[in-house]
């Protein structure tokens, strides 16, 4: 179903991976609805999924930019107003990751730094970017900033360990 309902909108999509993730299938239905795009995830992130294709798919561009580092975000925000000619019109942030789900290690067995990292991922780089993008005045007067969650944010789901609470702290 094509329609025109972001004609015109520019916007930075955090998270895709592959065809499974969520921000994937946002960027697809952004598109239809004639989003320009631009399309961003950790260097490993890009490494192991299949975020170029997507670029393709979408006519978009790719900036690696590792959300735990204030440099990387500044970079992408600026080389994402070079590219759309200017300010853009909105965010999607849905970056999750823990180093314990990553490892297969229970929950019980969290060691604190994994959990440090787990919540630097998926919940603090929601801030960093949002404080980067005030700083760079790099989104337009009423533009739009998304926070995916989780369904595990708001209960327990076997074998999500502790996403699920950096989840929630991300909703906070």
């Amino acid at each position: 179903m094509k329609g025109n309902l972001l004609n015109g909108k520019k916007g930075i999509i955090f998270g895709a991976l592959n065809d499974k993730s969520i921000a994937w299938q946002v960027a697809l239905k952004a598109r239809e609805q004639g989003a320009e795009l631009l399309l961003t995830n950790s260097p490993v992130a890009l490494r192991m999924g299949t975020i170029k294709e997507l670029a393709k798919i979408t006519n978009s561009s790719v900036i690696e930019a590792d959300a735990t580092k204030m440099d990387d975000i500044e970079n992408l925000l600026t080389e994402s107003m070079k590219i759309f000619g200017g300010k853009f019109d909105f965010i999607l942030h849905s970056i999750g990751m823990s180093p314990n789900v990553r490892k297969d290690i229970p929950y019980e067995q969290t060691s604190y730094d994994n959990m440090l990292k787990t919540f630097d991922i998926s919940a603090l780089s929601f801030h960093r970017v949002l404080q980067t993008a005030y700083k760079l005045d790099a989104i337009k007067e009423w533009g739009s900033v998304v926070a995916l969650s989780y369904v595990a944010a708001q209960r327990t789901l076997s074998g999500y360990n502790d996403m699920g609470d950096a989840r929630h702290f991300l909703n906070q």
